[in-house]
């Protein structure tokens, strides 16, 4: 296949991974409430997930091509509604955070936590469902086409997982460090006496 068209999935996909949902608010509430231990399972558990979703919907729409072909049709354009309707909400979106309680437990148990998590939510399916047919020719799809799809979704959703336990890390590190909050502190302190100093001068 054409690699423009790994290309267009990457970037799409890692457009919807970076923003934050259910998987990346739980990902972030354990690490901030627990720290990093164990961490790399639950990422692991939500890798693994991803992979079963796309697997779904490869070998779904695959068939689906194959077989129906008008009706493939039907599903490709309203798959390419489908995203638009997914940037419509992004750019709407109020920025209010995600809620979630740390996950508990260790090793297998986050991984099984974190992959009943990314099974449980459907909008990763739909996702999958909506994306492939508008950027990938499904009646051309090999074992190896499938295996790259595959490596890419892995290296996306870990490197956006890294990028956000490593933000997570330093966020909790600055709530558990003296200095840190110090230096904080003293900031807003500047801050406070600005504003007092605007307030007094201004006319």
């Amino acid at each position: 296949m054409e690699q423009i068209a790994f290309l267009t999935f990457a970037v799409v996909l890692l457009v919807a991974v970076i923003s934050p949902g259910p998987a990346i608010a739980a990902l972030v509430a354990r690490i901030m409430a627990r720290g990093t231990g164990g961490i790399a399972a639950f990422c692991a558990g939500l890798v693994v997930g991803d992979l079963i979703w796309l697997s779904c919907a490869m070998f779904g729409l695959a068939a689906l091509a194959a077989l129906f072909q008008p009706v493939f049709q039907i599903v490709k354009y309203a798959g390419a509604a489908y995203l638009l309707f997914l940037a419509w909400k992004l750019w709407r979106e109020s920025g209010a955070p995600v809620q979630a309680e740390p996950v508990r437990g260790q090793g297998l148990q986050l991984f099984g936590a974190a992959l009943l998590l990314s099974l449980g939510n459907p909008k990763i399916m739909l996702f999958y469902l909506a994306l492939m047919p508008t950027v990938i020719d499904l009646t051309r799809l090999t074992m190896l086409d499938m295996a790259e799809l595959a490596a890419i979704v892995a290296v996306v959703v870990s490197i956006v997982l890294t990028g956000y336990v490593i933000l997570a890390a330093q966020a909790r590190r600055l709530f558990s460090s003296p200095r840190a909050l110090q230096t904080v502190n003293r900031t807003a302190g500047v801050a406070m006496v600005g504003a007092a100093a605007a307030i007094v001068t201004r006319n």
